[in-house]
């Protein structure tokens, strides 16, 4: 079992930055690729960026390409998500995933609250 909490949400105005953190406590982080969705009210949750256990491969969602950068750091079992250039239609509610391969995963966290401000 894996437990995995985000943070670093926040409101934030139009072109300005945040940086998510999804932190994993019960077994190392290493073990597993991980996600990052994002589900905006009255919407399904949508794939945001993953990357691979040992971070050599990463995917993002073409609506956030060249925004959204997902890094890794398996000694501190923390995956961030670096979030430049918001825009309002990134307002929504982030959740980080763990699990086998960056097609499924197993866990979730609960989700932090990302709010852009036009």
């Amino acid at each position: 079992q894996v437990q995995l909490v985000e943070s670093g949400g926040g409101l934030v105005q139009a072109g300005g930055s945040l940086r998510l953190s999804c932190a994993a406590s019960g077994r190392t982080l290493s073990s597993y690729a991980v996600g990052w969705f994002r589900q905006a009210p009255g919407k399904e949750r949508e794939f945001v960026a993953a990357i691979s256990r040992n971070g050599d491969r990463d995917y993002y969602a073409n609506s956030v390409k060249g925004r959204f950068t997902i890094s890794r750091d398996n000694a501190g079992n923390t995956v961030y998500l670096q979030m430049h250039s918001l825009k309002p239609e990134d307002t929504a509610v982030y959740s980080c995933a763990a699990g086998g391969s960056t097609d499924v995963y197993d866990y979730r966290g609960q989700g932090t609250q990302v709010t852009v401000s036009s």
